[in-house]
């Protein structure tokens, strides 16, 4: 045994699991609640010919709803023996967002610029950032992906994908 005592293990922060259930819970009674008054909107009762058109879909966000307050209950009152157990660790979180956050951005740019013009810029950013490549092979790469990807679907299988609002590619006739 070595005359130097031993650390004891600090757990490192992070988010809880309790923490975690909770949001959860709410995230989903929250998209439960939308379906259910989406669905009272569109007619949710047995008519003439049958269910109408949210029937099923508002039977589906009720148990949803019923679910994630039950779940919500049990996180914030229930006895558990993870109550203080970490869940995710902020590093590991970190790491998780460093790809999710861009990502998140990337599917709002193809509704303002389009599919491939998103598409390239995402690529090429992440060889900046994550790949640590430079400016130039990163732009290189970014547009050779996005242009291998409009000819094969916009030429050659003539499916026209998404331009988004201001279709910055107009010019090409597409």
């Amino acid at each position: 045994m070595s005359d130097t005592p031993e650390r004891s293990a600090e757990p490192a922060g992070g988010i809880t699991t309790r923490s975690a259930e909770i949001a959860v819970a709410v995230v989903l009674f929250g998209i439960a609640s939308l379906v259910i008054y989406d669905s009272a909107r569109l007619g949710f009762r047995w008519g003439a010919e049958g269910p109408g058109a949210g029937y099923f879909p508002f039977y589906i966000g009720v148990i949803i709803a019923v679910s994630s307050i039950v779940n919500l209950v049990q996180a914030a009152f229930g006895r558990s023996r993870v109550r203080g157990a970490i869940f995710v660790q902020w590093q590991p979180l970190r790491q998780v967002l460093s790809v999710l956050l861009p990502a998140a951005v990337f599917v709002l740019g193809i509704q303002v610029i389009g599919i491939y013009v998103a598409s390239a810029i995402y690529i090429a950013g992440f060889m900046l950032w994550l790949g640590k490549y430079g400016w130039f092979k990163s732009a290189v790469v970014g547009f050779a992906v996005a242009a291998v990807s409009f000819v094969t679907f916009e030429v050659w299988f003539q499916v026209p994908l998404y331009k988004g609002a201001f279709d910055p590619l107009a010019f090409l006739g597409y």
